[in-house]
């Protein structure tokens, strides 16, 4: 496997589709390249040439990183790639007083395994409010 930490090299459509199969959702190349560029730390996992995992952390640099957009192919699932990904990005992140993680429901044991607590702090506000309600991401108000 090769391990990228950069984001000079990435095929933005390659990433747009990946992340529609893993499946994370429509995300558009450039709405990714910004988001990516935007982070302060990335990796990018690639076997034979072929993306397989993907992540980022949007950081300050001392108070806060926020893990997000972790998504691993599914031919790639259950190879440690995912697990590998996330403490990556913690390591990377070391120093921050918080590193915060959003889960998709039902992975939050995954998360637990590798040291991430439940928050009960946490709100949010979603472009599509009542998805993320639909999707058991936020409770309804």
């Amino acid at each position: 496997m090769e391990w990228v930490f950069e984001q000079g090299c990435v095929d933005w459509n390659e990433l747009a589709e990946f992340y529609r199969i893993a499946p994370l959702g429509d995300k558009k190349p450039d709405a990714l390249r910004l988001a990516f560029s935007n982070s302060l730390f990335k990796c990018f996992v690639y076997e034979n040439g072929a993306l397989i995992g993907a992540g980022r952390a949007v950081a300050d640099g001392v108070d806060c990183s926020y893990i997000c957009d972790v998504a691993i192919h599914p031919g790639a699932q259950g190879k440690g790639v995912g697990r590998d990904i996330i403490l990556k990005l913690t390591e990377m992140s070391a120093g921050h007083k918080k590193i915060i993680l959003y889960a998709n429901p039902g992975k939050e044991g995954f998360y637990a395994k590798l040291g991430f607590l439940r928050m009960r702090t946490a709100m949010a506000i979603f472009q599509d409010q009542q998805g993320a309600i639909d999707r058991g991401v936020v409770e309804p108000g």
